[in-house]
């Protein structure tokens, strides 16, 4: 508990809410004046000032947004704490809540213990700021106090920025979720197909051998060594005509079950220059020596096909660990800016396999000296906006080029594009022309001020079928 008696505003139009929060706090001493909208709560703030406010977001007339900006410009309550209390556990919106003005974020329904904490804490910060104001005169004798205090408050900062981009890793998790139980469902069903096959094959190869002459084995083991150089990997509608034509051919020279031993070969990769394997095909039983060349082919696709999953859960694990990584040092170091948007595309692909072709003109440049984490945040908002503008349908092109001293980074979409009488206000805060719910218009405010803190800037062109900003980075 604090050493003094607060008094604490608490406004909500949830009456429900407001004799939760009144009984919570009552029990611990607080005094609590209950209010049902923002509006009541502005015009007798004056006559009782509180020392921390608790205000809910989703209420009619004036949401909370309105009510802290009026409140903190105003002298007397700007620097009331103010602990915003919602349903809302949107990223955009607990951004919002902190850019108006607010200390804190509550998501209902309340947890008694959280609620406690937060105000205790707030009360106890509010309480150390007055303190500091009215020893003002003293602040040379507490100075060390106070450095010890700014590192706390710092690391408390970077403990909260790194909380919030786990949230809005949460937003991604489904979809990169997807992207790793992919390859892992790959692996696991070709691990299977290989135990299966290579039981069945092992019992099958003795009596095969016994049954061919040593020229047969030869075109045997040719055939499988062909299978297994082949590298091509073909479309459906190339396997089909392909079969198509070597089914003719095998029907030609009378050979028994041609559609079955055509299918064999053509997902064997042997469907040209069959020559040599045509007396082999014309024996009697061909069918079973086509089917276990095909099965011991099979054994070797499988393992590629887990060499090619494991690779592609790999480089989604090694995106996640990049990105969840937070570099505290607070210092600018080289990098490369490849890599990195590279990490973000990796982290959106679920969302760009399905309609999305991406275009890449990667330009060979040193690395850039900056802040990795920061620019990772601005590729996440060009990408992601970029995405939802097409609807997740089109063409999204990336260029990494350099301009004279400048590292020139391009995100192109194919969307429907920017309306001209819109295009000046779209790095305002709070600007957004997406639904109520889908965005807070912080995204590209956020974007303007990483790269402004590079040194750097952004730029935009817009028209129907093609948007592309462009952001230019200093070579320090």
């Amino acid at each position: 508990m604090t050493d003094f008696k607060a008094n604490i505003l608490a406004i909500d139009d949830t009456p429900a809410n407001l004799r939760l929060l009144v009984g919570i706090l009552n029990e611990q001493g607080y005094k609590v004046r209950a209010v049902p909208s923002g509006k009541l709560a502005l015009a007798g703030i004056r006559q009782s000032i509180p020392d921390l406010i608790l205000l809910d977001i989703m209420m009619p007339e004036m949401d909370g947004y309105e009510v802290c900006q009026q409140l903190k410009s105003d002298e007397l309550t700007r620097d009331i704490p103010v602990i915003f209390i919602s349903a809302i556990n949107d990223v955009l919106d607990k951004v919002k809540a902190f850019a108006v003005g607010g200390v804190d974020y509550i998501t209902k329904p309340f947890q008694v213990e959280e609620v406690l904490a937060r105000v205790e804490t707030h009360l106890a910060l509010r309480s150390l700021q007055k303190s500091l104001e009215q020893k003002n005169a003293q602040l040379a004798k507490t100075n060390e106090e106070l450095a010890i205090t700014l590192q706390q408050l710092k690391a408390t900062q970077e403990e909260l920025i790194q909380s919030e981009k786990m949230a809005a890793l949460g937003q991604l998790i489904a979809g990169i979720a997807h992207e790793v139980n992919t390859p892992l469902g790959a692996i696991r069903s070709s691990a299977g197909n290989i135990s299966k096959l290579l039981n069945q094959t092992l019992e099958e190869l003795p009596p095969l051998f016994q049954s061919l002459s040593p020229e047969e084995v030869q075109d045997f083991l040719g055939l499988l060594q062909r299978s297994l150089q082949q590298e091509i990997s073909l479309s459906t509608k190339e396997e089909r005509q392909f079969r198509r034509s070597l089914q003719r051919r095998l029907e030609e020279l009378a050979i028994d079950n041609a559609d079955i031993i055509a299918d064999r070969l053509v997902i064997m990769g042997v469907y040209q220059e069959i020559e040599t394997f045509i007396p082999l095909l014309k024996k009697p039983d061909s069918l079973p020596i086509v089917e276990i060349a095909y099965q011991l082919s099979e054994l070797k696709r499988g393992t590629d096909t887990i060499n090619t999953a494991t690779e592609r859960a790999s480089k989604v694990v090694f995106a996640l660990k990049t990105y969840a990584r937070y570099d505290n040092s607070a210092k600018m170091v080289p990098a490369n800016l490849s890599e990195g948007i590279e990490t973000i595309l990796t982290l959106y692909q679920n969302q760009i396999k399905q309609g999305i072709e991406v275009i890449r003109n990667y330009a060979e440049l040193p690395p850039v000296l900056c802040y990795p984490d920061e620019l990772n945040q601005v590729w996440t908002n060009l990408i992601h906006n970029a995405l939802q503008a097409m609807n997740y349908r089109g063409t999204l092109r990336i260029d990494i080029n350099q301009f004279q001293q400048q590292a020139m980074i391009s995100i192109t979409d194919s969307g429907k594009g920017i309306p001209e009488d819109i295009k000046s206000k779209i790095f305002e805060p709070f600007f957004t022309t997406k639904p109520p719910g889908e965005g807070s218009g912080l995204g590209l405010d956020i974007v303007k001020k990483i790269v402004e803190k590079h040194s750097g800037k952004i730029e935009v062109e817009s028209e129907p079928g093609r948007t592309k900003f462009t952001v230019f980075l200093l070579y320090n």
